[in-house]
């Protein structure tokens, strides 16, 4: 399964051409994506005008609707951080390491473009789509 960061998201909603976003435009509606309550939350809370906010809640809604965090989730989430640590990488979001370890705990790729993955992705095995 494909889970689409918030980084993503907001960029496709702006209409914003990047790689990342050519490559949602092109599997959007052919491969299954699952969208956690934290990336739903990220993405929503940027919207200033409410018909915005209702036409994406509603794109949004129509894939698979995942709980992202529980307390072992959020447990390993912080020795992931700390390991990282160790490794000289600082990740500057909290919500980033636990939608990291969400994708590794659960063996889903991850379409994003936010380098706050990168040492998941190099220390820890991340599943990364890079278009």
């Amino acid at each position: 399964m494909l889970v689409v960061d918030s980084t993503v998201w907001i960029d496709y909603f702006n209409g914003a051409e990047n790689p990342q976003t050519d490559y949602l435009h092109a599997i959007v509606d052919k491969t299954p994506i699952l969208n956690g309550d934290l990336i739903l939350a990220e993405v929503l809370q940027g919207f200033r005008d409410d018909a915005d906010f209702e036409k994406a809640r509603r794109v949004l809604g129509r894939y698979i609707q995942v709980e992202m965090v529980n307390p072992e989730l959020a447990l390993q989430s912080a020795r992931n951080y700390r390991m990282l640590r160790r490794n000289g990488v600082t990740v500057r979001k909290t919500v980033d390491g636990l939608i990291a370890t969400y994708c590794i705990e659960n063996k889903h790729d991850l379409l994003h473009n936010d380098n706050d993955f990168d040492g998941y992705e190099k220390h820890l095995g991340l599943q990364v789509v890079h278009p």
